[in-house]
């Protein structure tokens, strides 16, 4: 007799866990301070995170990050593959990915 059946079902276990614990899970504080903006509640997350009061110094660093971030120049990949210096990076990672892919190691 197959018992696959039972290995696919094996699954609904844990995945009901997840479903009742996540309400209970705190938000990011990154999430809070950035999309949210509300910098209260990101403090409050990062004192339970951290389990330190004065949180003033991790939210600087993450706003601080944030503005680093929007200043960064984004750019297309045609003018990726135009800058010589990072092509043939860009050819090996797209090369060994796709020898991944063709081989099968992903599946395994």
């Amino acid at each position: 007799e197959s018992r696959w059946p039972f290995l696919f079902g094996a699954i609904i276990v844990p995945s009901l866990i997840q479903a009742v614990i996540l309400p209970f899970l705190p938000e990011s504080p990154r999430y809070l301070l950035l999309e949210k903006h509300n910098r209260s509640k990101a403090e409050e997350a990062f004192q339970r995170f951290l389990g330190k009061d004065d949180v003033s110094h991790e939210i600087e660093e993450v706003l601080a990050e944030s503005r680093v971030q929007r200043n960064t120049k984004l750019v297309s990949i045609i003018q990726l593959l135009r800058t010589r210096a990072v092509r043939w990076q860009i050819m090996t990672v797209v090369v060994t990915m796709g020898c991944y892919q063709l081989c099968g190691l992903n599946a395994v």
